[in-house]
C-alpha cells in the first residue's frame, strides 16, 4: 500500500529535528495547528511568537530576529503570505535577511476550501523576488529535509505546502534532496515532464499511461523554483527534446513560466504548460479540482503526446 502524507506535516516534523539550534524561532499567525508549528510551540514555547492575525506584522517580527542572530520560520496559510508581500519585499528580502516563510494550504489542491482559500499565485509572487528561494515539494520526506537545509541557507525562503495527504516518493532517497536541484524520478527519452507539488505523482501517473502508448517519458520533481536547476534541464532537454510542465498554480508566472523563461533563452524546444488556466478555483473535492482545472495525469499524459508531436 502507497505511503501517505501531508507536506505540511513535514514542515511541522523538520521544526523539531531543527530546534536543537537555539537560534531557531517559530513564528505563529493563529494557524499553527494548520501549518502544524504546534508542535514545535508545545515544546519551546520560549522560542515560539504567537503574532495573532497579523501576517505583515509576522513577517517584519521575523526581520527583526533575522538582523539580530535568530533563524525566525513564519507560518500561516499560503493566501495570508500574500498580505504581507510588501513587508516581504521591503523588510525581508531587500535587506537579504534570512526568514523562512511557510504558506500551507496552498494551490487548488485544498479543495473546499473554495476559490478565496485557494492560493494559486503564491509561487509566481516570491519568484519576482531578488535573494528568496522559492520551494514547493511533493512529500513529507522531501519538505522534511528540505525544511531542515534552510537553517544553512543565508538568503530568505519561501516554501508552499499542503494540506491533504499525496503520496510519498522519496522514502530512502533523503541524500539526493538538496535545494536548487531536480530530482530524477522516473528517465526517459521522448518527454520529460517537470513538475512539483502535489502534481509529481500525478505526473508519475502519467508517464505510466505514456509507457504503454510506446511514449518515454522522463519525470522530474522540481521541488526549488528558484534557484532553478537549469543543468538538469539542459540535460534533458538535450536527451528528450520535448518538455511538460506541470503544476497547482497559475499557468502565468510560476513553474512552467520559470523553464519556458531559461529553455526559450538557451536551447529553445516544444514545451506544454499544465497549470491553472487564467482562472480562480472553486469548492471541490481534491481530486475533483485537478480534474476540473485539467491538472489531473490524463491532462499530463495528452500534453505529453501534443509536445512530443512539436518536435522537428
Amino acid at each position: 500500500m502507497t505511503e501517505m502524507g501531508a507536506t505540511r506535516d513535514g514542515y511541522g516534523d523538520a521544526l523539531l529535528d531543527i530546534a536543537a539550534d537555539n537560534r531557531v524561532v517559530v513564528l505563529e499567525a493563529d494557524l499553527g495547528k494548520s501549518t502544524k508549528s504546534l508542535h514545535f510551540r508545545k515544546a519551546y514555547p520560549e522560542r515560539t511568537v504567537s503574532c495573532g492575525i497579523g501576517e505583515q506584522n509576522m513577517m517584519l517580527i521575523g526581520a527583526g530576529l533575522a538582523s539580530s542572530g535568530y533563524i525566525p520560520f513564519a507560518s500561516t496559510f499560503a493566501i495570508f503570505t500574500e498580505r504581507g508581500f510588501e513587508q516581504v519585499r521591503n523588510g525581508i528580502a531587500r535587506p537579504n535577511l534570512a526568514v523562512h516563510i511557510c504558506g500551507s494550504h496552498g494551490g487548488t489542491h485544498t479543495g473546499t476550501d473554495g476559490s478565496s482559500a485557494q492560493s494559486i499565485e503564491d509561487l509566481a509572487i516570491y519568484r519576482t523576488l531578488p535573494n528568496m528561494v522559492v520551494m514547493h515539494p511533493c512529500d513529507t520526506v522531501s519538505t522534511r529535509e528540505l525544511t531542515k537545509q534552510l537553517v544553512e541557507l543565508n538568503s530568505p525562503s519561501y516554501t508552499r505546502t499542503a494540506r491533504n495527504k499525496t503520496p510519498v516518493v522519496h522514502s530512502g532517497r533523503e541524500d539526493e534532496i538538496k535545494i536548487g536541484k531536480g530530482i530524477v524520478l522516473k528517465d526517459g527519452s521522448d518527454v520529460a515532464i517537470i513538475a512539483c507539488g502535489v502534481l509529481v505523482h500525478e505526473a508519475m501517473k502519467a508517464a505510466e499511461d505514456l509507457a504503454s502508448q510506446g511514449v518515454s517519458a522522463a519525470v522530474i520533481d522540481m521541488h526549488t523554483l528558484k534557484p532553478l536547476d537549469n543543468d538538469l534541464i539542459d540535460r534533458y532537454v538535450a536527451k528528450c527534446g520535448s518538455i511538460v510542465t506541470a503544476e497547482d498554480h497559475s499557468i502565468i508566472g510560476g513553474l512552467g513560466s520559470a523553464v519556458a523563461e531559461y529553455t526559450s533563452s538557451n536551447n529553445p524546444v516544444p514545451i506544454e504548460r499544465i497549470g491553472v488556466k487564467d482562472r480562480f478555483g472553486e469548492s471541490g473535492e481534491a481530486q475533483q479540482m485537478l480534474d476540473l482545472l485539467h491538472l489531473s495525469s490524463p491532462h499530463i499524459s495528452e500534453a505529453a503526446k501534443r509536445a512530443v508531436a512539436r518536435k522537428a
